[in-house]
């Protein structure tokens, strides 16, 4: 493109050359001789606007259309996605999710437009400018003088004004943005919204940050009205200066008529594609504002990287080791206080300890959704963070409390857990996790049927109990050597929770398994239950044995069998959810 707008350029130039010619022939005292003496130029000037202009303006304009817009937009975006979607789960949860994603939409869109209109218009002008300089001093170098000063006018006044337009525009597209990112929130809760009668205070919500995008704008606004009336003034006195003294000039003999007629229109140019960036400006601005805030959110160097040196993990047996492990979310907030873990091969253990204990944390270790801040943990005596995350987490499976399914069909978020897997490899995963017959009654608003129907955004088609089905549907064809329930059966009722009890049960055979459960009633059977408090393991045996100690284990028995917590739970012990 580059290439492009600058043969553009030269043969553009050409054109008042073209016309100076041909006034000096008009003026000639012998027409007849002077054409028959300029034949050739004056064919090979036709040859341009007739041919060349034409086909370098196409090129330009095919390159533009068929290969910047289409090409360069998806590449950036493509390469934002690429980076945004390996960072780690907290930069997600930091963040709104809408906001991302607009972020990584609008930022390609807006540098594919800021480049085009800079290379279009600023190149074309300042290379117009230059060249009209050159030319026109050729002339009378007093002729060139007005361009001269205008040139370095213009330089100055960019210069002025661009930082400031810059970070306007900024601000203008940051609160753009976060108008985008609470319309959404409102949007993706909208059950909750309407459950709580909380429409005004979420139009409030969001009116706040528009009225703060109102003000932005306006400020980004004012500073672009400037801009463009300084502008105009200055092209203004270009135009008028070189007529002028032009004009003078000519009336000394110091230039010809053709001269005054070839350097009025380069000039004219210059103060057009001034008036078009101008007009252009507002544009080239918002968009580098907006370039520049979408860099902020997606240019962020990945917070958990894979070693250089790791490798793909080898699991054997399956065996499971906290060692010494100390972790906080926050600075000197610990979470968990020197966990000492091992979890034999095939071992089924429980966690069990308030909201708060760090039983979910555990497990978002041991996926390494998070680094640990002192200590190791390993499985089969590989260090997690020499091993690779993809390799790890494909030996995990993973059912939690709160399940969220892909805007797919069933038949995709089953196969998720295992992307070979056959059509009838899916139905019996499906039929293990009791989902079978209600997935073939669905319909979809597009009426598709059975595993080819659409589940909404989340899944919200789907009740949570249906959703907790697929889910274990999923890891059931994933069969991976390591097993983690965190709630895995909280929003089914009781006849389908005992009848998937029985496949959890199965599906366990084999395998490492780390279970978190609320009602202790599920995770009575486990072959060892681990008792959480305030980060520590306070106690840990089988059912039988926390029950002989008579400790937090027994008290909360004690209350989830039928008894009050006030009197189940040792003095000073508080209420748990």
């Amino acid at each position: 493109m580059l290439a492009g707008s600058l043969s553009v350029v030269l043969v553009d130039m050409t054109l008042p050359i073209f016309m100076g010619k041909l006034v000096s022939l008009m003026s000639a005292p012998d027409p007849t001789t002077a054409l028959a003496a300029q034949t050739t130029g004056l064919w090979i000037m036709l040859v341009v606007v007739l041919i060349v202009r034409p086909f370098l303006q196409f090129a330009d304009t095919a390159i533009r259309l068929n290969a910047l817009i289409p090409g360069v937009t998806t590449l950036i975006r493509w390469q934002s996605h690429w980076h945004v979607v390996r960072q780690s789960l907290l930069f997600f949860q930091k963040d709104f999710s809408g906001r991302i994603a607009n972020r990584v939409l609008q930022t390609a869109h807006s540098l594919r437009e800021s480049v085009i209109l800079a290379i279009r218009g600023v190149l074309y002008f300042f290379s117009w400018g230059i060249l009209t300089l050159i030319l026109i001093s050729g002339f009378n170098w007093r002729l060139s003088l007005p361009t001269l000063i205008w040139l370095l006018a213009y330089v100055a006044f960019l210069r002025f004004f661009v930082p400031r337009l810059c970070e306007l525009a900024k601000q203008s597209a940051d609160a753009d943005s976060m108008v985008t990112a609470r319309v959404v929130d409102t949007y993706s809760n909208i059950l909750t919204v309407k459950l709580f009668a909380r429409i005004v205070d979420e139009d409030a919500y969001v009116r706040e940050v528009m009225d703060e995008h109102q003000v932005a704008s306006a400020l980004h606004m004012r500073m672009e009205t400037r801009f463009e009336l300084t502008l105009r003034m200055l092209n203004a006195l270009l135009l008028a200066s070189t007529a002028v003294i032009g004009v003078s000039l000519w009336k000394q003999g110091l230039i010809s008529t053709s001269q005054l007629v070839v350097a009025l229109p380069l000039v004219w140019q210059i103060t057009n594609m001034a008036s078009y960036i101008a007009s252009s400006s507002a544009s080239i601005f918002e968009g580098i504002g907006t370039v520049q805030s979408g860099i902020e959110t997606i240019a962020v160097p990945h917070a958990l990287i894979d070693d250089t040196a790791a490798k793909p993990i080898k699991v054997t047996q399956g065996e499971i080791r906290f060692e010494q492990v100390t972790f906080a979310y926050d600075v000197g907030k610990h979470v968990l206080n020197n966990i000492d873990l091992t979890v034999h091969p095939g071992e089924r253990i429980g966690l069990i300890g308030r909201s708060g204990a760090g039983k979910s944390t555990l497990v978002n270790l041991l996926l390494r959704f998070f680094d640990i801040d002192q200590g190791r943990i390993t499985i089969d005596g590989q260090d997690i963070r020499h091993i690779t995350q993809e390799s790890l987490r494909t030996q995990i499976g993973l059912v939690t409390q709160d399940t969220s399914l892909l805007h797919r069909s069933i038949a995709d978020n089953i196969r998720y857990g295992r992307p070979q897997a056959t059509q009838a490899d899916i139905e019996t995963a499906a039929r293990q996790a009791q989902a079978h017959d209600f997935i073939m009654q669905l319909r979809d608003w597009n009426g598709r049927e059975g595993y080819q129907a659409h589940v909404g955004e989340r899944g919200v088609k789907l009740s949570g109990g249906q959703r907790q089905r697929v889910a274990i549907a999923r890891v059931i064809l994933k069969d991976a050597p390591i097993l983690l329930l965190d709630e895995a059966t909280s929003a089914l009722d009781s006849e389908i929770e005992a009848s998937i009890q029985e496949q959890l049960v199965g599906l366990m055979d084999g395998k490492t398994v780390i279970a978190i459960a609320h009602r202790l009633s599920t995770i009575a059977h486990m072959d060892r239950l681990i008792v959480l408090d305030q980060g520590q393991i306070v106690e840990q045996g089988t059912h039988h044995e926390l029950l002989q100690k008579n400790g937090l284990y027994a008290a909360l028995w004690q209350y989830q069998s039928g008894g009050f917590l006030a009197d189940a739970l040792p003095e000073g012990m508080s209420r748990i959810q």
